[in-house]
């Protein structure tokens, strides 16, 4: 069985297997990073096309005898602050996998760092009032100076602020991490109650203290 030591201290949390231990799919996570990066793409960027910049009423000059080219409108896309041609528009740039490609596809993340052993669990109890120190000296060895990204619960935010302010840590919490985000992350460094949510999630159970149904399948 798969397990996970505890930072500053001696002991290990053991991890589920069905999470902690799949194969990894490639194309599958390849799959969801690109539709959550695309899903935060804001897709605003927007150019005039001829019929839409100012000016170009009236033909610029005289159809023949000048020796230049015919030019109806000083509008054309070939003319200095004319219309832009196929230039882009607003538009959305998400596409949809399904709930169970996303979960498999997060499984098969948090298992490549099981695997590697770069997952840790937070021990929240010395964090109490927010020290940066405290935080670095806890994750500076662990983490061989990657990039580490620290799982809370909501109910830890003010743990959160000891470890917002280092080089290379992301602090999120349970509910907003995504495969992108695990598998950016050199270490990944999560609370007990946070580990419990990822689990769940990961293998579609509903929450233990809502009386909402799990995520069926689409």
């Amino acid at each position: 069985m798969p397990d996970a030591p505890v930072l500053g201290a001696s002991t290990k949390v053991a991890l589920d297997p069905a999470t902690f231990e799949a194969r990894f799919n490639g194309p599958l996570v390849h799959e969801s990073v690109r539709a959550e990066l695309n899903a935060r793409r804001r897709g605003t960027a927007a150019t005039k096309t001829r019929g839409n910049v100012r000016g170009g009423g009236a033909k610029p000059y005289r159809q023949k005898g000048t020796g230049r080219a015919r030019a109806g409108s000083a509008r054309s896309p070939i003319w200095a602050c004319g219309g832009i041609v196929f230039g882009p528009h607003p538009r959305r740039y998400t596409f949809k996998v399904n709930r169970k490609e996303r979960r498999a596809a997060l499984r098969s993340a948090l298992s490549a760092h099981a695997e590697r052993g770069t997952i840790a669990v937070l021990d929240t109890a010395p964090f109490d009032e927010p020290s940066t120190h405290q935080a670095h000296e806890l994750i500076a060895d662990w983490s061989g100076g990657g990039s580490v990204l620290v799982v809370l619960d909501e109910a830890q935010a003010r743990v959160g602020l000891s470890f917002r302010n280092l080089r290379g840590v992301v602090v999120l919490p349970a509910g907003d991490v995504g495969v992108v985000d695990v598998v950016g992350a050199a270490s990944l460094l999560i609370s007990e109650d946070a580990l419990e949510q990822l689990t769940r999630r990961a293998n579609g159970e509903k929450a233990a203290d809502t009386d909402e149904p799990a995520e069926e399948d689409a």
